[in-house]
């Protein structure tokens, strides 16, 4: 939920403004740059490929992900990630979402560019500010319920030269990628949920495929940043948040140990002997000479307690000498 109202903010506070600024200050508007683009690329308008052949049952395939979905979506991904993962996951994902949408928005404002539709309609020539949007392809979505849903909506956008990057885009690739950390067994599911935006967003003539691939990567990019720095692993032993003891808060503090496998954080190897016996020993710095992998969960860096009420405790407290483990290598 509050990924979406972060969301909608950042469109509510940007577009309205724009009418008090002169045209004379305003950035050029693109219009041979994405096609261009689009050509050099993939060598065709594969937006166009893709509307070419219109049908009343494809035209409600893609209104559903495109003008339904897109917009609960973040509110039932919240709700999911809330209850179903680590405590802390909710927090990391809307921050990631709202900060994502605010960056889009941006470069919307900054690098204005026509949509598809705009040339099926107008053609290369140049755009100018004050021109009306178009529905494009959910038109036929309003014919075939009889009401007008979008025509009058997308008619009179405030920005209707917003099509690069598409967050509609960007939105369902951060969903899916989140989705597939918390629940890994439906990840072909989450990317097929991507999959289906991207094409309803190209068979509606609302975005070239660059502008997915661009919405596409700087999802990606937020994504793997929050999960490096901030995400909490998910345990898959753990159905609910509630059966969460602690937390452990990003990967990027770790190594692994090529003879066992398993994975330590960096701030655990502390210590360097080599008088003891061969191979890695991990002993207690209260109980030398253990040679099992004695290590208490309050003083492992990267773990976080958790409180009665699911909040972390303590954070990264750097620990002492005396709560380290020793990591003896003899060769």
């Amino acid at each position: 939920m509050v990924a979406l109202v972060v969301n909608r903010l950042a469109n509510r506070i940007s577009f309205p403004p724009l009418r008090f600024i002169p045209t004379e200050y305003r950035p050029h508007i693109w219009v041979r740059i994405l096609p261009a683009l689009e050509n050099v690329l993939y060598g065709a308008n594969l937006s166009n490929i893709l509307s070419a052949h219109k049908h009343a049952i494809l035209d409600i395939l893609a209104w559903l992900p495109y003008g339904i979905m897109h917009f609960g979506a973040p509110a039932v991904c919240s709700a999911i990630i809330f209850v179903f993962s680590a405590p802390g996951t909710t927090p990391v994902f809307a921050r990631a979402f709202g900060w994502m949408s605010i960056l889009g928005v941006s470069i919307q404002l900054i690098f204005p560019c026509t949509p598809p539709w705009y040339e099926n309609e107008n053609g290369l020539v140049p755009a100018a500010y004050g021109m009306h949007g178009s529905p494009a392809g959910l038109a036929r979505v309003d014919a075939i319920f009889g009401i007008d849903l979008y025509t009058t909506n997308f008619t009179n956008a405030p920005l209707p030269f917003g099509a690069f990057p598409s967050l509609h885009a960007a939105n369902a690739v951060l969903e899916a990628l989140f989705m597939s950390h918390c629940f890994p067994q439906f990840k072909f599911f989450f990317a097929a949920y991507a999959g289906w935006v991207w094409w309803a967003t190209m068979y509606l003539s609302h975005h070239y495929a660059i502008d997915l691939v661009t919405g596409g990567l700087i999802a990606s990019a937020f994504y793997y940043y929050c999960r490096a720095r901030w995400l909490p692993q998910r345990q898959a032993d753990k159905l609910t948040r509630w059966e969460y003891d602690y937390v452990e808060v990003g990967d990027r503090h770790k190594v692994q140990d090529e003879e066992t496998g398993r994975y330590f954080s960096l701030g655990f190897i502390d210590h360097h002997r080599s008088n003891s016996s061969d191979g890695w020993t991990v002993a207690s710095s209260s109980s030398s000479g253990t040679l099992s992998p004695t290590t208490s969960e309050a003083s492992t860096p990267g773990i976080m307690d958790l409180t009665g009420d699911g909040q972390t405790w303590g954070g990264h407290i750097p620990p002492r000498d005396v709560d380290l483990s020793e990591v003896v290598i003899s060769r």
